[in-house]
C-alpha cells in the first residue's frame, strides 16, 4: 500500500473511532458535541473557518476538521507562514491522515504585477516564488499550488498577452514538474481587470503550456459569476481540471445559501470519477458556533447523493 493511502486509511479509522466513542463534537445548529463519519467527497476547509469551536491554534483547528469528517485542508496563505508553522501543519496533517490542498504561489501583489506584460522582472519573481513554493510544498506534502497571471496589460494586443502568460507558465512548470507538483490556474471574477476569467481561456492556455504541472483550478463560485452553464463547461474542460473550489453565489458562502444546485453539481462531479479535493474557499453565512455548525450541516445535506 502506498504511504499516502496508508496514512489516509489510518485517518479514516481514527475519525470513525471518534464517532463511536462520542468524543468531540456533533452536527446540527449550535455547538457541536461529537465526531462524524467522513464525507463522501473530499471537502477541504481553511484555517479560521471553525475558530469558534476549535480556537486559534492551527493543530487544534485541523483536529476539529478531522473530527467532523473533513479529510483535507487548503491554506492560501501557507507561503507566508513560518517554516516552523509549515512543518507543524505538515506533521499534524500526516497524523490525522489528511491531505493538503492548494496554497497560493504568492509573489506579492501579483494581481497587478502581471505575467501578461512579458517583463523579465515579473517572470523572475514568478519563477523564484515557484522555487520557494516547492520547499513549502515538501513540508506539508502538497501537490497543488494556485497561480493567477495577473491584470490585463492594456497596451498590448490580447494575443501577445496570452503568449507572454504561456511562456511564463512554461518556466514555472519547469520548476514544478520534476517534483510532481501542479500549478493550477484559477480564472477569477473579482475584477474585470484580471486577465484570466473564463474556463475555455484557461483550457487553451493549459493545452499550450502542455505540461502535467499546469492545470485548471475550477472555482464553481467564480465560474457561476463569469459564465454559468457550469456542468457542460466543466465537462468541456474536464481533462485539464485538477482541482475544484466551492462557494455559493451570490455571497460566496456555503452551499445552500445561493442559487447553485450543489447537490446536482457534486453528484455530477462524483459520476466523473473525481477523487481530488474540493476546496471550501468561502466564508461562513453566520458567525460563531451556530454558523459553524450550520455550515457543516449544509455540507452534509449536499453530500447525500450516493
Amino acid at each position: 500500500m502506498e504511504r499516502r493511502n496508508f496514512i489516509k486509511n489510518l485517518g479514516l479509522g481514527a475519525a470513525l473511532a471518534a464517532t463511536a466513542s462520542g468524543n468531540a463534537f456533533a452536527k446540527g445548529s449550535g455547538p457541536l458535541k461529537r465526531a462524524e463519519p467522513p464525507f463522501n467527497m473530499d471537502y477541504a476547509p481553511h484555517f479560521g473557518m471553525f475558530r469558534s469551536h476549535a480556537g486559534e491554534d492551527l493543530a487544534d483547528q485541523l483536529k476539529f476538521m478531522a473530527e467532523q469528517g473533513f479529510r483535507s485542508l487548503e491554506d492560501n496563505g501557507l507561503l507566508s507562514r513560518s517554516v516552523e508553522d509549515q512543518n507543524r501543519i505538515g506533521r499534524t496533517l500526516e497524523q490525522l491522515g489528511m491531505r493538503m490542498g492548494v496554497f497560493v504561489v504568492d509573489g506579492g501583489d501579483n494581481w497587478k504585477i502581471s505575467l501578461t506584460s512579458g517583463k523579465q522582472e515579473f517572470i523572475d519573481n514568478f519563477v523564484n516564488t515557484c522555487k520557494r513554493s516547492v520547499e513549502a510544498a515538501k513540508r506539508v506534502n502538497a501537490t497543488w499550488a494556485t497561480v493567477v497571471p495577473g491584470f490585463f496589460e492594456r497596451r498590448l494586443p490580447i494575443g501577445i498577452q496570452t503568449a507572454n502568460v504561456i511562456e511564463a507558465l512554461k518556466r514555472g512548470a519547469e520548476v514544478f514538474e520534476p517534483h510532481g507538483l501542479v500549478m493550477v490556474l484559477e480564472p477569477l471574477s473579482d475584477t474585470p481587470e484580471l486577465f484570466l476569467r473564463h474556463s475555455d481561456q484557461t483550457y487553451a492556455i493549459c493545452k499550450a503550456v502542455d505540461s502535467p504541472a499546469c492545470k485548471i483550478l475550477y472555482d464553481i463560485y467564480h465560474m457561476q459569476r463569469n459564465e454559468g452553464n457550469l456542468i457542460p463547461l466543466m465537462d468541456a474542460c474536464w481533462d485539464e481540471i485538477a482541482y475544484i473550489q466551492i462557494g455559493d453565489n451570490p455571497g460566496r458562502k456555503e452551499p445552500g445559501t445561493g442559487e447553485i444546485n450543489y447537490l446536482n453539481v457534486f453528484k455530477h462531479i462524483d459520476t466523473k470519477g473525481y477523487k481530488g479535493i474540493l476546496g471550501m474557499e468561502h466564508g461562513n453565512a453566520k458567525p460563531g458556533k451556530e454558523g459553524e455548525a450550520d455550515l457543516i450541516a449544509a455540507y452534509r445535506k449536499v453530500d447525500q447523493f450516493k
